[in-house]
């Protein structure tokens, strides 16, 4: 528990640059002591999250965890970050590159800097692979994360294959990821178009309960998730030309592309219930 000095601490550091462990702003310790704190029920308790194959994430050393996107909210960003730091042997650091509105909401960006997180571009994603961190992408963006619910579990592009670079360029491993049960918590009928250009949202969520129900509605359903590691492609291999041939790295976006899916479609046609 929190003690009224650790916690004024605590607020003193949300707010300056103190104990950052890097010039991203990161502090690893006000992420796991205060952060993380209110999210670790939700994924023990709430979504009882099952996490497989966290021996494919490397144990040390950098690489690129690219996972699909869903759920309205971005909840599942951060349950795999718990799952990562809390449940793989060596608790590994998530550094998620985030889109760049997160960044432009003045409390919000202090919290996703001192979590550890940057702005989604090739420079940030380079330093931070290249000093052995582990960085997570989540391509879809918010094409993914706003998506109707009658397109639940179906993949949108991967952009223009960005990370398969930045994991050629860097010779780092890219780790695929899939995460079902995040696209039944917010069920999307509809988007509110002009409230979202309004308020300059990508998107505004109409769900059965929001905003039906006011703030009652914004409560996720306890749906059921698991997390599921797939086995790592590597890239050291291949030879500098390859990064000259924008086919080829397409191809190798495209193919982790493919292997999310294909598990996607596995592990939901593996799931009983929505809510297990």
């Amino acid at each position: 528990m929190l003690t009224l000095a650790r916690g004024r601490d605590f607020l003193d550091r949300c707010l300056t640059e103190e104990q950052s462990a890097d010039d991203f702003g990161f502090d690893p310790e006000l992420t796991d002591e205060l952060l993380l704190a209110p999210f670790r029920p939700l994924y023990e308790k709430y979504f009882r999250v099952e996490v497989e194959g966290l021996e494919n994430v490397p144990s040390d050393g950098g690489a690129l965890v690219v996972a699909n996107h869903s759920g309205t909210l971005p909840l599942d960003a951060l349950m795999l970050q718990v799952a990562l730091r809390d449940h793989h042997p060596a608790h590994r650091a998530l550094r998620l590159l985030a889109a760049d509105l997160v960044f432009e909401l003045p409390v919000l960006r202090v919290l996703a800097r001192k979590a550890g997180h940057t702005a989604a571009c090739m420079d940030n994603a380079l330093r931070l692979l290249e000093r052995g961190e582990l960085v997570g992408v989540m391509p879809e963006g918010y094409k993914g994360l706003g998506k109707p619910f009658a397109e639940r579990y179906r993949l949108r592009r991967f952009g223009r294959g960005g990370f398969a670079s930045v994991a050629l360029l860097t010779g780092r491993p890219i780790v695929p990821c899939s995460i079902v049960g995040a696209e039944e918590i917010y069920p999307m009928v509809a988007d509110a178009q002009p409230l979202a250009k309004l308020l300059g949202l990508p998107y505004f969520p109409v769900t059965p309960t929001f905003p039906l129900l006011g703030p009652l509605g914004a409560i996720p359903l306890p749906t059921k998730w698991t997390i599921r590691f797939g086995e790592p492609v590597p890239t050291a291999h291949y030879s500098p030309e390859a990064l000259d041939d924008p086919m080829f790295v397409h191809k190798i976006s495209d193919e982790v592309r493919d292997t999310i899916q294909d598990t996607l479609d596995e592990m939901v046609g593996e799931r009983g219930s929505v809510f297990g």
